[in-house]
Parts: C-alpha cells; sequence; structure tokens
C-alpha cells in the first residue's frame, strides 16, 4: 500500500518537475511564449543575410538594423496577404504617426520601423515600393525589404522564430508580432500583435538607455 502511495507521489513530483521546466517555472504555456521569454533572457542575433529593396540602403540586415544607431520595430509580411498583414500595416501606420509626432515636439526617438517580406520571390521592389505607397510610409521612418536569397530567407526566418507555412494556393499561413531590435543588431523582445502600444513604449524606452 504504502510503495503504491510512494510512487504515485514521485510520478506527481516527475511531473511537477518536468512541467516546470518545459514552461519555465510556469511563466509560460506555450510554445510562443516560450519563445518570447527565451528572447528576452537571450537576445538573438540575426544572421547576415542579404536584404533588397526600396529600404534597402545597407548590404545585409544586421547593418540595415546598425545603420542609424538605434532601435528597430520590424514585423514579416507578404504584400498579397489580406488577413493578419493588415493589422500589422495598420499598426505600423499608427507606430510611424507616433514616432513622427515625437520629432516634431523635439523628441527624437531614436526608433525606426523595418517591414520584411517573407515571399521574396514574388515581392520585388517594384512590389515592395507598391506596398508603401499604399500605407502612406514614410522612407525616413518606415523601410520595406526582403532577402533574395531562398536559403538565407529560411534561416532568417528559423533564428527569428517566424513560422511560414504555405497553404496551398499561393497564400501563406504566418505568426505575427512585433519584433524590436536593439543597435547591436539583436532581437531583444517579441511583443504579440496586440500589444503595439506596449512594442512601441519599449522601444522608446531603449533608444534612451546609454550604450
Amino acid at each position: 500500500m504504502w510503495r503504491s502511495a510512494a510512487f504515485s507521489v514521485l510520478v506527481l513530483l516527475g511531473g511537477y518537475a518536468a512541467a516546470a521546466w518545459l514552461t519555465h517555472d510556469f511563466q509560460v504555456f506555450t510554445d510562443e511564449g516560450a519563445r518570447r521569454l527565451e528572447v528576452a533572457l537571450h537576445p538573438v542575433a540575426v544572421p547576415a543575410v542579404a536584404m533588397q529593396g526600396p529600404g534597402a540602403i545597407a548590404p545585409t540586415l544586421p547593418a540595415l538594423l546598425a545603420r542609424d544607431g538605434g532601435v528597430t520595430i520590424a514585423d514579416f509580411f507578404y504584400t498579397r496577404c489580406a488577413s493578419v498583414c493588415r493589422s500589422l500595416g495598420s499598426g505600423m501606420q499608427q507606430m510611424q504617426a507616433a514616432l513622427q509626432a515625437d520629432a516634431q515636439a523635439g523628441r527624437p526617438p531614436g526608433v525606426r520601423l523595418l517591414s520584411i517580406s517573407f515571399d521574396g520571390g514574388r515581392d520585388d521592389a517594384a512590389a515592395l515600393q507598391a506596398y508603401a505607397h499604399s500605407l502612406r510610409a514614410d522612407p525616413a521612418w518606415w523601410r520595406f525589404v526582403r532577402t533574395g536569397d531562398a536559403a538565407e530567407q529560411t534561416e532568417l526566418l528559423r533564428r527569428l522564430g517566424v513560422v511560414v507555412i504555405p497553404d496551398g494556393r499561393g497564400d501563406f499561413e504566418h505568426n505575427a508580432a512585433w519584433l524590436v531590435f536593439d543597435a547591436r543588431g539583436r532581437m531583444v523582445r517579441v511583443f504579440d500583435l496586440a500589444q503595439r502600444q506596449l512594442a512601441l513604449d519599449y522601444a522608446r524606452h531603449l533608444a534612451r538607455e546609454p550604450r
């Protein structure tokens, strides 16, 4: 009897320990939550993938992120997306307006916006330029780029935890978030789509910190 009880206790303790390990001491309960916690604890350096597009004023993504010596809020999208990418675009528009207001008020925010297409085969420079124009993007604040090499794109998505799944009809299912990069080109935070203001406030704060 006591052996059975002792075994049950051991099973419960083992299950608790496993759950605690899998959820980082119960701080997260989903893969996405675990990814965001892991990024906050261990910033992710981006690979040196080549960038193309009307906003590609540096040869690689790390160079582009470091060019202005500031903080970057990025998203991943594709121009033909008719679902979540619309929310991403709208959120970026609102952040652009807030950053422009900061500058006009004499508070240069030190924050820039970057939209990265994961449909590099179709989103060429002309498509990105037209998409940027449709969103009234000001290139002084908000740039649009793509990776020109399929292997580099795959590595970039993997490294940053961006999930992109072809749906078989020419479109994609993908996760959506605001990714914050520091001046060293490291992804330091990931915010949910509904946390646009939190992402912007964090980026502003990070930009003001001494380097």
